[in-house]
C-alpha cells in the first residue's frame, strides 16, 4: 500500500533547530527504507521564506500497521519535530515512480 505522509513542523521557537539536529538520522533512515523497497520519494515543505516548516513523504508499506511502526521510529516523531502527522493512502502513478528511481 502506498502512503502519502504529512509532517508540520511545530512553529514555537525551536522548531527548526530540532529538524536540523534530528536531520542526518532522518535521511539515514530514508536510505534504509530505500534498500527496503519502502521509500519511494520526498519533499520538505518550504514556507514563504524558504525555511523549512514540514515533510511530505511518498512510501509503500505493506499495511497501515508496518506505517505506525516506522513513524515510531521516524526521527522527526522521537525529535519532536512533526508535531502534526496526517496520513493518507494513496496510489503514485507508475510514471512518477519511474522517474523516482531515476
Amino acid at each position: 500500500m502506498q502512503f502519502i505522509v504529512t509532517g508540520l513542523d511545530g512553529s514555537d521557537e525551536g522548531a527548526l533547530e530540532r529538524r536540523m539536529a534530528s536531520r542526518t538520522a532522518h535521511l539515514e533512515q530514508f536510505e534504509k527504507m530505500k534498500t527496503e523497497k519502502k521509500f519511494l520519494f520526498a519533499a520538505a515543505i518550504l514556507d514563504d521564506h524558504e525555511k523549512m516548516v514540514g515533510s511530505i513523504v511518498f512510501c509503500d508499506f505493506p499495511n497501515r500497521a508496518e506505517l505506525d511502526r516506522w513513524l515510531e521510529s521516524e526521527p522527526y516523531v522521537l525529535g519532536n519535530v512533526w508535531q502534526d502527522i496526517v496520513v493518507k493512502q494513496c496510489k503514485v502513478v507508475p510514471s512518477c515512480l519511474t522517474a523516482a528511481k531515476g
